[in-house]
């Protein structure tokens, strides 16, 4: 019986052998049923070169989906005999079916992963009307209004009131810009300006001005606030100072120091009228000191003031250290040489040097066309060089030359 045994399961072996080359989709077997049909296969059926990957690979997928449990004849113990199998093999094999073909299966089973489409496929004109083209991010440009769409910070920027237009034109301000994040690098600086007292309505103006702030330190810009209030600088003083010169804060505290110290031993100011005096026109802090250095000489050298009338000037209209020599050399002459007004008078209201020249002489012309021309406080009929040259023209007309607006006018016909 064992024998009988054997010769069925070499001869069911042969058969499933002959199934998976010319049937691989009827292959069942596995286990020791599949290792004993490898031992007992025919060398002649079995595919050679690269067919033989192909029908392992179909042998493969069958096996792992086939079922791996022994007929129900082996169960029961009931075997038939090797003839009754044969008809239905001859049945099977008189009707051929094609076989499928593996690289189309392989498709299918990829069907989902559909290659994008080429860029050189023709397309309908409807289908062109509807694509919508993302604009080129320029790889240089001259203005910052090209990177707007593509930039969150310069956007934020814009909405803050900061003029772009204006920024561009500073050297290398629109590099600095397109290489900062609003959120990681702006916005805390935003706050720290918000601190020391710029308004909100002053930050897109000051941010305009001077851009650069946004790429320093924080810690370093907090310490030259620090070293600012160290010199008993108010807080509201500080903010003035910071708002009407922008750039303050890029000073280290040694260059804050070395300018407090140069107008102090300069012009010889104590401590409190130094301070007063950068509180009320910052930019000393910021400015070049060599047209500084050159206005004092100017003053004290060429207008013919002493130390003492300079050191009242300047206290009194610091912006005449950086007024231009050439203006302020105009003016001193016609007050002085023309109008006969002396360096005493002028010390007293210095502001003057800081009118036009064409406001001065032409309101100089009317009065003395009037005959009421009087600079000397000690005559009658004075006229004070705060009123020459501060009053409205209507004011002027009506109260120091007492004549009417059109005769104002009139006269400046006749020039």
């Amino acid at each position: 019986m064992a024998v009988w045994a054997r010769h069925v399961s070499r001869w069911c072996c042969l058969l499933n052998t002959a199934r998976a080359v010319e049937f691989p989709w009827r292959l069942r077997s596995c286990g020791s049923t599949a290792q004993a049909c490898r031992e007992f296969s025919p060398l002649a059926v079995l595919p050679a070169g690269k067919e033989v990957d192909l029908w392992r690979l179909q042998a493969y997928r069958h096996v792992s989906v086939g079922s791996c449990s022994p007929p129900d004849s082996v169960k029961d113990g009931s075997f038939s005999s090797p003839e009754s199998n044969l008809p239905s093999v001859q049945q099977e094999q008189a009707n051929p079916k094609t076989l499928p073909d593996l690289n189309a299966k392989i498709l299918d089973e990829d069907w989902d992963d559909i290659p994008p489409s080429s860029a050189l496929e023709e397309i309908s004109e409807e289908e062109a009307v509807q694509i919508i083209a993302e604009p080129i991010l320029p790889l240089q440009s001259s203005t910052l209004r090209d990177y707007v769409d593509h930039s969150e910070t310069l956007a934020k920027l814009v909405h803050l009131g900061v003029d772009l237009s204006q920024v561009e034109k500073r050297q290398k301000a629109g590099q600095l810009l397109l290489t900062l994040d609003f959120e990681k690098h702006i916005k805390k600086i935003l706050l720290f300006l918000k601190d020391v007292g710029v308004e909100d309505n002053q930050l897109g103006p000051f941010l305009t001005k001077n851009p650069y702030i946004l790429g320093e330190d924080l810690e370093a810009l907090e310490t030259r606030v620090a070293y600012l209030k160290s010199k008993k600088f108010g807080k509201s003083e500080i903010a003035q100072m910071v708002s009407r010169a922008p750039y303050l804060l890029l000073f280290s505290v040694e260059r804050l120091d070395n300018r407090l110290g140069f107008f102090k031993n300069e012009l010889g100011l104590s401590v409190k009228k130094t301070k007063n005096l950068v509180i009320r026109f910052p930019r000393l802090l910021t400015g070049k000191l060599e047209p500084v250095k050159e206005n004092l000489q100017v003053c004290q050298i060429e207008l013919g003031f002493q130390h003492n009338e300079i050191q009242q000037i300047v206290y009194k209209t610091p912006k005449i250290l950086t007024a231009s020599k050439k203006r302020l050399k105009q003016t001193f002459d016609y007050l002085h040489n023309i109008m006969g007004i002396p360096h005493h008078m002028l010390t007293r209201f210095p502001q003057v040097f800081n009118s036009k020249l064409l406001r001065i002489r032409e309101r100089h012309m009317f009065l003395a066309f009037l005959g009421r021309a009087q600079y000397d406080p000690a005559q009658p009929s004075y006229i004070s060089l705060d009123q020459l040259v501060s009053l409205p023209d209507e004011v002027f007309c009506t109260e120091i030359a007492k004549a009417s607006m059109q005769d104002f006018e009139n006269f400046l016909k006749t020039l």
